[in-house]
């Protein structure tokens, strides 16, 4: 096969023209703190907690999920190659298999991305309320929650450089702290505090599992440098650099901050704590003050994840705008470089999730919510996977060295497999409520496209009659 006739190309010929893009604004390090920010929000100060039942297999759980992330990085990385564009994750399933599956893709992450930003914003409650005490005051955490995702919104309609700066002076305020407990912390570790290995009572490789679907959020984000792609500065390569370095950074922190909270913490008190790494820095320094410097990383950490997902909610429908696949008023971009209605958008939708929990109380629809992210975060991974392989599969690689068509091959295999070992560990509730929220979307793509395409010729004759593929009116 030539250069010439290469699906590649083919598909180049038919994409749909675009604007030019916009100055771009990521270098290496921005991009990087891009994607550590958009990974470590405000799980990592409450997984350890989350994950001591399960005992200490939780942290082999934690480096599977590493190893997957580090392939998912790897697999967005190769593809950026392809379509070094904004929206990567739309953009994948859609040359490979058409506008309906970018759709689906764009859709599903989108839905993943507005409903998270509202999750994280009413996690700083939590944070706050150590700092400044709330009293249990619905309206005033409610105002709290508001201010942490309209701040952080406020800072993406300033532009991406804003946007770029706010992210790498977060991941600093927040990586740091966490790194030094996970650093100096593993010097006052107690061997006696880990507890037991599998602390469930059944099978090994069901608790790994068990554990395993409680952590599977904490990695969402290693795909932040590809949707962005259009702002980041030479794509091919920087991409793949700043996912790979964001997501093992981010794994570090992790793993080996778990591994200091179990041994710093007895894991009778580990299981009950409410926050666990305040909990050890305390078992460090003898004193009480841990708690109230744990909640300003917290805040700091969780305003500067949204401040990243923001940019992402705003990026997905933006690309598929430009194809007609969103409503129009997605692509508009602003002076910044930032689509501001995609902004308002998921700012909107946030705070109507964040009323709605402050109103109809915690066990309401915002939970069901919550609880399909995961779902459809991991239906793009599973569909961006699909698209390399299918690239691989039709040939176009041949020009590559057996070896490398092999690592190729091999990632885009495991990162198939773990998407869908993810979705299955959502569990059943998670895959049967994210589905109907999936295919929710379907009447807009019907929609959209119809208008886009308009009537068959021939289909309609004028004054209203339908006539026959002969042109044979009938009545």
């Amino acid at each position: 096969m030539t250069t010439a006739d290469t699906p590649e190309t083919e598909a180049a010929a038919k994409a749909p023209a675009r604007p030019a893009s916009p100055r771009r604004t990521f270098g290496l390090a921005t991009a990087t703190a891009l994607v550590m920010g958009n990974i470590i929000g405000g799980g990592i100060f409450a997984l350890p907690a989350a994950v001591a039942p399960y005992g200490t297999l939780s942290l082999l759980a934690f480096g599977v999920l590493s190893v997957a992330a580090v392939l998912l990085a790897l697999l967005f990385g190769r593809l950026a190659r392809r379509s070094p564009v904004t929206g990567g994750l739309y953009v994948y399933p859609r040359d490979a298999f058409g506008p309906f599956a970018g759709f689906l893709s764009a859709w599903s992450y989108w839905t993943m991305c507005w409903v998270s930003i509202a999750a994280l914003a009413v996690a700083v409650v939590g944070y706050v309320d150590v700092l400044i005490p709330l009293h249990g005051n619905h309206a005033l955490e409610g105002l709290v929650a508001l201010l942490a995702l309209w701040l952080p919104a406020v800072a993406n309609f300033a532009g991406t450089r804003w946007v770029g700066t706010v992210q790498i002076v977060s991941t600093v305020l927040k990586f740091v702290p966490l790194l030094l407990v996970a650093t100096v912390g593993l010097f006052f570790v107690d061997t006696d505090n880990f507890g037991p290995f599998n602390a469930t009572g059944d099978s090994v490789p069901g608790a790994l599992a068990a554990s395993a679907a409680l952590l599977l959020y904490s990695f969402l984000g290693v795909e932040s440098a590809a949707v962005s792609a259009g702002e980041v500065d030479d794509p091919e390569r920087t991409v793949g650099r700043a996912s790979v370095l964001g997501t093992l950074a981010s794994a570090l922190v992790y793993v080996l901050g778990t591994v200091a909270v179990f041994g710093l913490v007895p894991h009778d008190r580990l299981v009950e704590s409410g926050a666990p790494f305040a909990d050890a820095v305390n078992s460090i320094t003898g004193g009480t003050w841990g708690g109230t410097a744990i909640a300003l990383v917290a805040v700091a950490s969780i305003v500067g994840c949204l401040n990243g997902w923001i940019l992402l909610a705003a990026q997905m429908p933006y690309a598929a705008a430009l194809d007609g696949l969103f409503p129009k008023p997605f692509a508009k971009v602003g002076k910044g470089g930032v689509p501001g209605f995609g902004v308002w958008a998921v700012a909107l939708l946030g705070t109507a999730l964040i009323a709605l929990n402050y109103t109809a109380g915690p066990d309401t629809t915002f939970r069901v919510l919550v609880l399909i992210t995961t779902f459809t975060g991991c239906v793009p991974y599973l569909l961006s996977a699909a698209a390399q392989l299918y690239w691989l599969a039709r040939g176009t690689r041949t020009h590559l060295r057996p070896a490398t068509l092999t690592r190729d091959l091999l990632i885009a295999a495991l990162s198939f497999a773990f998407s869908f070992w993810l979705i299955a560990g959502a569990g059943y509730a998670a895959v049967y409520q994210g589905a109907l929220f999936l295919f929710a979307g379907i009447p807009l793509y019907v929609w959209l496209k119809g208008r886009q395409e308009g009537p068959e010729e021939g289909e309609l004759a004028a004054g209203g009659e339908v006539t026959s593929a002969a042109g044979d009116a009938t009545a």
